[in-house]
């Protein structure tokens, strides 16, 4: 993941992905290493690269909606760009230890 913090929030925009979880999975988005990359700017947009589990996610809206709302949230966050990137395609390997153990793929 590649994170560009100018405007100082990076770790109150993590802190707010780390609420977003795809419905079907019990663990957060970050966690499960669905974030590629994170960019944030003096002008308070912030440009989230992320991906899906699976192209034909049947949450993707939903997902992508519920990033865009919680970012709107954090202070001094003026606009949210959240893109959907499949290059490189997800796989268990991109998650945390902690998602990990959560889901049992030890």
């Amino acid at each position: 993941m590649i994170i560009n913090d100018q405007a100082g929030i990076k770790d109150k925009v993590i802190e707010r992905l780390k609420m977003v979880f795809d419905p079907e999975i019990p663990v957060d988005i970050y966690e499960l290493g669905l974030i590629y990359e994170l960019h944030t700017f003096p002008d308070g947009v912030v440009k989230v690269v992320m991906t899906l589990t699976a192209p034909a996610c049947p949450a993707a809206d939903q997902i992508l909606q519920d990033v865009q709302n919680t970012l709107a949230e954090v202070e001094g966050i003026k606009e949210a760009r959240v893109e959907i990137s499949f290059d490189p395609p997800w796989d268990k390997g991109m998650m945390s230890e902690d998602a990990k153990l959560e889901l049992g793929f030890f």
